[in-house]
Parts: structure tokens; sequence; C-alpha cells
């Protein structure tokens, strides 16, 4: 994705500081230029508290279905919380526009977001349809 240079790249050391600064001008004027040609961008950025991820880890380990969701390198980067805290909160500051705006949606209960999310879409398809929102 576009944002990986920003966020894990960034983390990981994958893409030196100018590049991964770069990039959000790139996003922008990528983003702008699928609005300008008609798309309704919308990001959802879906947040969960450090103890909720814990306890995620933990089920998906447990359960033999899920055990294909859950790495050593999952583990590994939970260790760099502070840091993906960071890069996002900088992400999320630098490219959320009027054209393509993030919308930060608290993730611990996992219907809350999905309708939230849902809504949201909603609200955007409306608003170009109709010119105006709803509700």
């Amino acid at each position: 994705s576009w944002y990986g240079r920003v966020l894990v790249e960034r983390v990981e050391g994958f893409a030196s500081v100018n590049e991964w600064k770069r990039a959000y001008d790139e996003i922008n004027q990528y983003e702008k230029m699928l609005s300008d040609d008609g798309a309704i961008i919308l990001k959802f950025f879906i947040t969960i508290d450090k103890d909720e991820q814990q306890e995620r880890f933990e089920d998906r380990q447990e359960d033999e279905h899920k055990q294909w969701k859950i790495t050593e390198e999952d583990w590994r980067n939970r260790e760099k919380w502070d840091l993906y805290i960071e890069a996002s909160e900088d992400m999320i500051n630098k490219t959320s526009t009027d054209y393509a705006p993030w919308h930060v949606v608290p993730g611990n209960q996992k219907k809350y977001a999905r309708i939230y999310a849902l809504k949201e879409i909603i609200k955007a398809c409306e608003k170009r349809l109709f010119g105006v929102e709803r509700y």
C-alpha cells in the first residue's frame, strides 16, 4: 500500500528519512488526482489498545483456525508499539485532506468499528449523490 512507506518501512528502517517524508506529498498528490477524477476516497484507521491487541494475539495462537494470522514478526513489532503510534499519528496528520479524509475508528469492539465505517461510507456516497449529508 501507499501507506507502507510511512508506517512499516519508516519504523523498520526499510526506507530512508527522505523517502518516507517524500511519500506524504506523493500520497496526497495521487489521492488528489483520484478525487479530481471523481473517486470517493475514505481512509479508515482502526485503532485498538495494547491490551486488546495482546488478547487478540493470544486468541489467534490458541485457535488452530486462526494461527495463520499470527507470526513471530507480529510479536516483535509489538515491541515497537510507541514508534508505530508516532508514525501513524504523523501519517494521519499529514495525509488527511478534504478530498481524502482519514477516519480514526475505535476498534476494540469489532461490531462498533464495522458499523461506524459503513455509516461513513454511506454518508460519503449520499453526499456525492445528493449533495448533502442526510444524517
